[in-house]
């Protein structure tokens, strides 16, 4: 019988890459959305809010009725207002922090005792370059990004001993609709910093994630891995 993997905002992008890679690698894929689910996918979708606690109890519950226990968890979903801090409401703040790091506990929580249970589990957490890079007017998203590293390497210490993994991946810029909404100048200029000379594809971030969900990755917990063309090297 396949694992049941559980992946947060598949309806477009990163996430909805990563959900079909999983799904074409055999495995049993939900993924979530908050507005509308994703159009032709080869996965089942659930409707779920994740800054909203009984929202992501209703999910769990739901894919446990239907399809078992969820064993993969990719925390991918996240947003960001970005703003210089001068100009950065709290509200601003903590709807990033709420949206990026407190779902992931809120996710996390509830999938564990199960993982615990089986004695097997993989936790992927999307984190992102600018973690620890830092990025002007995203002093939100990078902190929520960083708090990710830390959430995510507590608890590969706390959950090993049960046979779970959790690593994070960092992301840096990936050809997605948010990069394709820039100006051809504010691409250029990006593309200046990555050593790589090119935006990722959404199907590096997917392989990347696809290999840490393996049985052929349970040596590795606690790994932060940069799929950022080189940008991180400090």
């Amino acid at each position: 019988m396949s694992k049941v993997a559980l992946v947060t905002g598949s309806n477009r992008g990163i996430g909805f890459s990563i959900a079909e890679k999983l799904h074409n690698d055999g495995f049993t894929v939900v993924g979530t959305y908050r507005n509308s689910a994703a159009k032709d996918a080869k996965f089942d979708s659930v409707r779920c809010d994740i800054t909203i606690s009984e929202d992501v109890e209703s999910a769990f519950s739901k894919i446990e009725e239907n399809y078992g226990p969820v064993e993969v968890l990719v925390a991918n979903a996240g947003i960001t207002r970005d703003n210089l801090l001068p100009r950065m409401s709290e509200e601003d703040f903590t709807s990033v922090i709420d949206a990026n790091l407190t779902s992931a506990y809120r996710l996390t929580k509830r999938a564990i005792k199960p993982m615990m249970k089986q004695k097997w589990g993989r936790i992927i957490l999307l984190s992102s370059v600018v973690a620890s890079a830092g990025q002007a007017g995203q002093a939100n998203y990078a902190a929520s990004k960083a708090g990710l590293v830390g959430f995510g390497r507590s608890l590969a210490k706390e959950f090993a001993s049960r046979n779970i993994t959790t690593n994070i991946v960092a992301p840096g810029p990936i050809k997605t609709d948010m990069i394709s909404a820039l100006s051809d100048k504010q691409q250029e200029s990006i593309l200046g910093s990555v050593p790589l000379r090119r935006f990722g594809e959404v199907s590096e971030i997917a392989a990347t994630v696809s290999f840490l969900a393996s049985e052929s990755a349970g040596y590795i917990t606690g790994a932060i891995i940069p799929v950022d063309g080189g940008l991180g090297i400090s």
